[in-house]
């Protein structure tokens, strides 16, 4: 069995659900997911979970992003995209200095409000159907974080920027909220993404460049085993026997811990367990910090498995 991550090149003009599917029937899998939605004019990294790394697609969605954005000054749009209704546009200039001091403006903790065509979700029906619908919600502000922003060009109308920034954050907001700033609007006219978490662009596999047979044997080369992944965490190495009890609903204990040389880690902290072999056997949540383990009784619980997999392959 198939159990990994591809992360795949997505093209422009396929919704991410299209390209999930896609990946199942090349390779014949059972199971398979995305980690982030990606709107169908965007293009880049798409990390796909296959089988078993499905179970770790909650893990992986809530990392750091970074993207490569046009927007285009002086048209604003229903979705804040090019691709929506224009419903105001303007012909005003500003110079370099006044966008380069917007956009910085848009760096730290901000607040941004959800789209009104997003897959954000009220009452159990993304907005985009409400809005389809003729139906604009007001939602609440959510806090999203950009760590860094810097210009690449800007070709007025156009500014192109890279972006890092949190999970949650919509780059067609923040530039609608740029255009705001200066008093033109402004609209999403493109975007890749360079990076979702541990997935970079120099790992993705463009689905437009194989065909047949070669487009199979690419992905198959492409798949990153699922020990690979979370590699922030740190990884503890268990022996068969130990191994085989954790798939058997076994809790790590305080004597069993203490057998392993571990970092200072503290209760909240995650940590990964992979076999001799090198298979991914389990993620848990460390429920007593490792300072204290000497102040324990050796068979007090030292974490909390919260996820095991099953059927593991390379």
């Amino acid at each position: 069995m198939m159990d990994g991550v591809i992360v795949i090149d997505k093209p422009a003009g396929k919704t991410s659900h299209d390209v999930v599917s896609e990946v199942k029937k090349i390779l014949g899998v059972k199971k398979a997911g995305h980690t982030g939605t990606l709107d169908p004019m965007v293009t880049g990294v798409l990390p796909v979970c296959l089988n078993e790394a499905t179970k770790l697609a909650g893990f992986l969605t809530g990392e750091d992003k970074e993207y490569l954005a046009t927007m285009l000054l002086g048209v604003k749009t229903d979705t804040l995209d090019i691709e929506g209704k224009i419903i105001s546009q303007s012909n005003n200039f500003v110079t370099e200095e006044e966008i380069r001091a917007a956009i910085a403006r848009m760096m730290g903790t901000i607040k941004q409000v959800p789209p009104a065509y997003s897959a954000v979700k009220y009452c159990g029906k993304p907005l985009y159907k409400w809005a389809r619908k003729g139906i604009l919600l007001d939602m609440e502000q959510r806090e999203v974080k950009i760590h860094s922003i810097v210009i690449e060009n800007i070709s007025f109308p156009h500014v192109t920027f890279r972006v890092v920034c949190s999970k949650g954050t919509y780059i067609r907001t923040l530039c609608s909220d740029a255009g705001d700033l200066l008093g033109l609007g402004a609209c999403l006219c493109g975007l890749r993404r360079l990076r979702s978490g541990f997935f970079s662009e120099d790992m993705a596999v463009s689905l437009n460049n194989y065909e047949g047979n070669d487009k199979k044997n690419k992905l198959l080369e492409k798949i990153l085993p699922m020990a690979e992944l979370l590699p922030l965490l740190t990884t503890i190495e268990l022996e068969d026997h130990s191994a085989e009890k954790l798939r058997n609903g076994w809790q790590p204990s305080v004597e069993m811990m203490k057998e392993h040389d571990l970092p200072f880690l503290k209760a909240g902290d995650m940590v990964k367990f992979i076999s001799s072999s090198g298979y991914l056997l389990a993620v848990a949540e460390m429920v007593a910090p490792v300072n204290k383990f000497s102040e324990f009784d050796g068979k007090r619980q030292a974490a909390k498995i919260v996820r095991v997999f099953n059927n593991i392959s390379k």
